[in-house]
């Protein structure tokens, strides 16, 4: 695209980040694809549902291989219209429909915030390619007003795709998409992609320190927030779209205290174990007859043994069990580094220990409520 002195090639590249978020998308999406082979087999619209998955798929990859900003904001939006044509899938009951307009335009108000970001940043340094902002852009400096503006303008576009605090309110109300969906997009790879811009640019907002901070707080307040919430919900799909809200605010946090590493590595393990929660309460819901209340349950580890123990594996690593799961490791570097980085803070380290708590006591009254106890 050329208008003037302004040129963009549509051009990849695969570097580490890169690599990380192309074997997540490309795996978990083959297995949650196979997964709805079966799952959506007697579905009126099966040929529809598979061409928005795919278009999703590329989207997302078109989004973390992109070189360049534009093109990048591209797959941003493509998958926020992903995003809004299968939470919306089964479009004839209301419900489902009002659902997607939701997410829609809350995410609207994130990707706005964005788009200025992209103006700033040409109008200030005459590119967009991220080779270029990989490093501090020259003549910025730490502490400088466009540097904080700037970060403050990608802040707002990832707190809205990563659905935390305040755009938040869309991603419980998403799940009146099918489980799939649910399991593909918010828990493996869409709520991520804010972690994955504001990993992109961190050397932008590193020119930043309170905006960093800013990031940090926010993913503090809102895993504390989500947590709470899970605590007290009787919709299963509920519980896992609350809990994908905490645990992205984990990897806020991380971010925010300058842990880039553990907080790419936490949207790792988090897209594995919460992908196979997502597929295992589908399976739970398909075996209750579309009955999603947790209290209706009750002594399934007795007719689907296969499906509690995968889904005891995920809800394992869920709650970081010590030494066994991946979600500890990943969890483990996020608090070690809220107490030991130079942007932590014991307060911010207090919250990280409050969410493991919480998250512990959701994830054993999720695995009780719906395997254990009597039949109900």
């Amino acid at each position: 695209m050329a208008v003037g002195s302004f040129q963009v090639q549509i051009g990849f590249t695969l570097d580490a980040l890169a690599q990380v978020m192309v074997l997540v998308i490309t795996f978990v999406g083959f297995l949650i694809h196979l997964y709805s082979i079966h799952y959506m087999a007697e579905d009126a619209d099966y040929r529809r549902f598979f061409a928005y998955m795919n278009l999703f798929v590329g989207s997302m990859l078109i989004l973390v291989m992109a070189d360049n900003l534009l093109l990048l904001y591209l797959g941003w939006e493509g998958v926020g219209l992903c995003s809004y044509l299968l939470i919306g899938f089964w479009y004839r009951d209301p419900a489902n429909s009002l659902a997607a307009i939701k997410a829609f335009v809350v995410t609207r108000v994130g990707d706005a915030a964005l788009a200025v970001a992209l103006f700033l940043l040409y109008q200030q340094t005459g590119s967009l390619r991220l080779a270029d902002f990989s490093a501090a852009p020259p003549g910025w400096h730490v502490g400088s007003p466009v540097a904080a503006t700037v970060a403050v303008l990608l802040l707002a576009g990832a707190v809205g795709k990563s659905a935390q605090l305040p755009l938040q309110t869309w991603l419980p109300d998403a799940m009146a998409g099918p489980t799939p969906v649910s399991a593909l997009i918010h828990a493996a790879t869409m709520v991520t992609a804010g972690v994955y811009l504001i990993a992109r640019m961190h050397a932008i907002f590193e020119l930043a320190p309170a905006v960093m901070t800013l990031v940090a707080v926010i993913g503090a307040v809102t895993l504390v927030l989500a947590a709470c919430s899970a605590l007290v919900q009787h919709d299963l799909k509920r519980v896992l779209a609350y809990s994908t809200m905490s645990q992205v605010g984990y990897m806020f946090l991380g971010l925010g205290v300058g842990a880039w590493i553990p907080a790419i590595f936490h949207f790792m393990t988090h897209a594995f174990f919460k992908s196979l929660l997502f597929l295992g309460a589908g399976v739970v819901i398909r075996a209750m007859d579309e009955d999603h209340n947790v209290h209706h349950m009750g002594g399934l580890r007795r007719r689907l043994p296969g499906t509690f123990w995968t889904f005891l594996i995920g809800a394992a690593s869920l709650a970081a069990i010590p030494l066994v799961t991946a979600g500890y490791y990943s969890k483990d570097l996020i608090l070690s580094q809220a107490w030991l980085s130079p942007q932590g803070s014991p307060w911010l380290w207090a919250a990280a220990w409050v969410g493991v708590g919480l998250t512990a006591l959701y994830s054993f009254r999720m695995v009780f409520l719906v395997f254990g106890g009597p039949e109900r």
